[in-house]
């Protein structure tokens, strides 16, 4: 049985009318100044990005984790939240893509304005100010009327001088929202990026640096006060010791998971990962790029997520010690879970992103290569041959193979659209979807065994 007691949990979500209007950067300042204040925050993505909750992590020292409520029902998200911010003195969330852009791009559902009303949330908008001006007023309005309980209580500018946001503020003010402060443009706010999105945090030159010297940009021109203020007013939550989500899992016997971390697979759900260790799976990193070996001789299963392997592909075709561990494991019987890069890494060869083809460990008997666009991107249900409902998942990916597997069928929602996908066998589950093992736990641990 649930164990429930109401408690004070001040919070805040950093949202923004369209992607790139520095929502991961602002967020992130503010969870440094946090930090400085020794307040102790837990940090939530909306949505299904891997990348943002990395920088929260780098920020913060802890695991970042996701909320969709496409993934979960609007109780299974809200029964995540409130066991995560146990012990927690704040929770921060970042939204994704636009406020109210959800499922098919045509309604709100899994929005982040549908995690702001499930979880009780008061919402700052971030609004990008360089080229504009007053329209910004027009922008903001639009978002406060759109819907009648949009919880928009504040906005903050991004890339918008100290001045030009005084003499905005009054323009913003008439319109009953508040201004909680400014980034001018700055180098600390300037983050590389690829094409998934900003790159890895180790990845990037004096990334700590730039967040301390970000936060010390920020803070001058951030009321912060205020924002605690308003975080104040966020309705009391349930600390859930046993959340409902997890109720029906068994603790099993211990028993060994190898999983692929490094710079080349680092894309993964923390919710997934705590998953599998509640069902009595010890995860034991290691790293394709870096190791000769597997981390040990007694594993049962091995997990290759998603990330970059076309920018590693030469280091890691080279690496043949590793491919030929992967073969002998498979011939031995050990199962894999592979996603999107992990898959591709089990192609017989991959084209890096030098343009080059490179041997690969070859259980898949196919050809990863670059694509010229999204091959397929969003959310998808996944099916089996029968029609049956397996796994809630997620596409984004622009390299493709030459046999992206036919065991699944995956159908986008509110569309006609669906192909056939992954790789689905005793020994093995492969494919370019990105699982959320929340959305059919049973499927996945029935796998592992």
């Amino acid at each position: 049985m649930n164990k429930k007691r109401m408690k004070k949990l001040p919070r805040l979500l950093f949202a923004a009318p369209c992607s790139g209007s520095g929502k991961t950067v602002i967020t992130c300042g503010i969870l440094k100044i946090l930090q400085r204040r020794k307040i102790s925050c837990v940090s939530f993505k909306c949505g299904p990005d891997y990348i943002d909750p990395l920088f929260h992590q780098y920020v913060l020292g802890i695991p970042g984790y996701n909320l969709d409520s496409f993934f979960l029902s609007p109780k299974q998200v809200s029964d995540l939240f409130e066991e995560k911010v146990k012990g927690a003195d704040m929770a921060i969330f970042e939204g994704v893509m636009g406020y109210y852009d959800g499922v098919a791009g045509i309604t709100t559902h899994a929005s982040a304005y549908e995690i702001a009303q499930i979880t009780k949330t008061p919402v700052i908008l971030i609004v990008d100010g360089k080229k504009s001006s007053l329209s910004l007023a027009a922008t903001v309005k639009g978002f406060l009327e759109y819907k009648p309980d949009s919880r928009i209580c504040g906005v903050i500018l991004n890339r918008t001088s100290p001045m030009m946001a005084e003499r905005m503020r009054p323009c913003l003010e008439e319109l009953g929202i508040r201004l909680y402060g400014t980034l001018p443009c700055c180098e600390e706010a300037e983050w590389e990026s690829r094409y998934l999105g900003l790159t890895l945090p180790k990845e990037q030159l004096r990334l700590q640096e730039k967040m301390d010297a970000l936060a010390d940009r920020l803070e001058p021109y951030l009321d912060v006060e205020g924002l605690l203020d308003l975080a104040e007013t966020a309705p009391p939550v349930h600390r859930i010791s046993n959340p409902s989500f997890s109720d029906d899992m068994k603790k099993k016997e211990i028993r060994n998971i190898a999983i692929a971390r490094d710079e080349a697979f680092c894309f993964y759900y923390q919710e997934n990962l705590e998953l599998l260790e509640r069902n009595g799976w010890k995860l034991i990193p290691f790293s394709p790029l870096h190791d000769k070996h597997l981390p040990c001789a007694g594993i049962s299963a091995i997990l290759l997520g998603g990330g970059y392997p076309e920018v590693y592909a030469r280091t890691l075709s080279e690496n043949k010690d590793m491919l030929s561990e992967l073969q002998i494991a498979q011939r031995q019987g050990i199962k894999f879970l592979a996603e999107c890069g992990g898959f591709l890494y089990l192609h017989e060869t991959l084209e890096g992103i030098d343009g080059v083809s490179y041997p690969m460990v070859g259980l898949i008997r196919a050809k990863g290569y670059r694509t010229e666009r999204l091959s397929r991107f969003g959310y998808i249900i996944l099916l089996d041959k029968d029609g049956r409902r397996i796994a809630r998942a997620h596409e984004f990916h622009y390299w493709d193979s030459t046999m992206p597997g036919e065991d699944l069928q995956a159908v986008k929602p509110l569309s006609t659209k669906g192909w056939e996908c992954m790789y689905v066998t005793d020994q093995m589950i492969a494919g370019f979807p990105h699982l959320y093992y929340g959305s059919n736990p049973e499927w996945i641990l029935k796998f592992l065994g």
